[in-house]
């Protein structure tokens, strides 16, 4: 992609974990000045020392994006800093699978929704005017291949998802026209630590790595994607 995101703005949130890292590091690698919420002071050190020479491109928040009035500080802050906001991406989530829907707990559904669904409401209802006033700008929500393949045992999970994927719909349709565009991406399974701690036992190698799929949001971020508006894109290969 070259240089095409040299002196743009882009928020990651969730943006030091196992995509939202990926994620942060090709944005810095291509130019970008990145902004990153995160909740593990470990993880925020772990991305600086990756970014290597791009770290100074890099700023950390601790931010809870569930939270509209945090998201609202938060976002208003790097808008005052830079004068801009390019790309957003969400990349906050969370798992619960393996129960069926009679023996599932309320409170496992209310975090589903909170960590898939509402972190997706509250940054975009923060992002939304401040790309309005400047007439462009790019979202992209990580949503789930989840939400639209609805396994067993995973009610929760699949619901969250898939409202989410509704509502980026819709707000895309809001936004029709304003030069502001909002995009959804579906992973499966992705290659990352956490996933493989919790299935010692799968292949690996079948599962698409974080960086290539971070490639798939640069690109809806970037210029090449102008004709992009409303979709939710499958980023899980084959599997």
């Amino acid at each position: 992609m070259g240089a095409s995101f040299a002196g743009k703005v882009v928020v990651v949130s969730g943006g030091t974990g196992g995509l939202g890292k990926a994620v942060s590091l090709a944005f810095l690698e291509e130019g970008a000045k990145v902004a990153v919420t995160y909740r593990k002071e470990t993880e925020l050190a772990a991305l600086k020392s990756a970014a290597e020479a791009n770290a100074a491109a890099l700023e950390g928040h601790v931010v809870d994006v569930t939270d509209e009035a945090a998201t609202v500080e938060f976002v208003s802050g790097v808008f005052t800093r830079h004068g801009r906001l390019d790309a957003v991406v969400n990349a906050i989530g969370g798992y619960a699978g393996g129960i069926k829907l009679w023996e599932l707990e309320t409170k496992t559904l209310d975090a589903m929704l909170s960590l898939n669904l509402r972190s997706g409401y509250a940054l975009a209802r923060a992002v939304v005017p401040a790309m309005l006033k400047q007439g462009r700008g790019s979202i992209v929500n990580v949503a789930a291949k989840a939400a639209f393949d609805h396994g067993a045992g995973a009610a929760a999970y699949a619901a969250s998802k898939a409202a989410a994927v509704a509502m980026m719909d819709s707000l895309a349709a809001d936004l029709k026209g304003t030069g502001v565009r909002v995009n959804s991406i579906l992973p499966s399974i992705i290659d990352t630590a956490a996933n493989r701690q919790a299935m010692p036992d799968a292949d690996f190698a079948s599962w698409p790595k974080p960086a290539d799929i971070a490639q798939v949001i640069l690109f809806l971020c970037s210029d090449g994607a102008k004709t992009i508006h409303g979709a939710a894109i499958p980023v899980y290969g084959g599997n």
